[in-house]
């Protein structure tokens, strides 16, 4: 389906097949989370949650699923930075409640890029697709702060405490085959594979046994949206109280500065 073009941020695309798809729609910043963005993407997980059809399929515009926060709109507040830095991991994370509580399977298509929250993003799937070119890293301690949109709830559910930890404090890349391997991700496509391999994923489940569907996804997840909505609060709590700090913001300019002249 090819989509006019458009300023927003985040989009919400209704397919005939019972998909109903969530864009992250600004390739051109690599889909990175400015408090704007966040809150679109509040806002359209929220009105998907309202009336999610059969299937969700998240995934991106453009070559980079979603590079994290937006080091640029965080640098150079001083002291609003902590305050700012809580609104968008705030609405952010009302985004990841919301796709996580969604009662249809969701699906998300990983390309590129996928770093700081866009993790969290990215593993919130019940089934993640990724292209083996994809990247993923957490990059959150490089610039002295704490993982958000989930990331430090998710992995070690995935992948283990050890791996969990290594890939947290490391900052340590994987690819598309790696995260395979290692359980981050469902399976490994070609890139020119993943859009239609992530699509006809979402359409066979919508077209699937919808109530067993719905029930078996409640099974899986019985209990625990409560124990992530708490998490995520710290999360928000603690990114913030870094980010207020001269340390950290001075390891973002010096990211920032060094990504300029790369």
């Amino acid at each position: 389906m090819t989509l006019p073009a458009s300023s927003d941020p985040v989009r919400i695309v209704r397919h005939d097949d019972g998909v109903v798809e969530v864009r992250l729609d600004a390739p051109g910043r690599g889909n990175a989370l400015d408090l704007r963005t966040a809150e679109a993407l509040r806002d359209a997980t929220a009105e998907v949650a309202a009336d999610p059809g059969g299937a969700v399929l998240l995934r991106s515009a453009g070559g980079s699923f979603c590079v994290g926060g937006d080091l640029r709109a965080f640098a150079g507040l001083g002291t609003e930075t902590g305050g700012y830095v809580h609104a968008v991991a705030s609405a952010a994370h009302a985004a990841i409640q919301a796709l996580y509580e969604l009662p249809v399977p969701l699906v998300t298509a990983v390309r590129g890029a996928a770093a700081g929250g866009g993790i969290g993003l990215a593993l919130v799937g019940d089934i993640v697709l990724a292209a083996r070119s994809a990247r993923f890293r957490l990059a959150y301690t490089a610039i002295g702060l704490t993982p958000d949109c989930g990331a430090s709830w998710f992995l070690p559910r995935l992948v283990g405490p050890r791996r969990a930890a290594d890939l947290i404090l490391t900052n340590r890349v994987l690819t598309g085959g790696d995260a395979e391997q290692w359980g981050l991700v469902s399976r490994c496509v070609e890139d020119e594979e993943l859009d239609r391999a992530a699509h006809r994923t979402a359409a066979d489940l919508a077209a699937g046994a919808g109530d067993a569907l719905r029930a078996a996804k409640g099974l899986l997840r019985a209990g625990s949206g409560a124990e992530l909505r708490l998490h995520l609060v710290e999360e928000a709590r603690l990114i913030a109280s870094l980010a207020a700090g001269t340390a950290a913001q001075e390891r973002m300019t010096s990211f920032l500065a060094a990504k300029s002249v790369s």
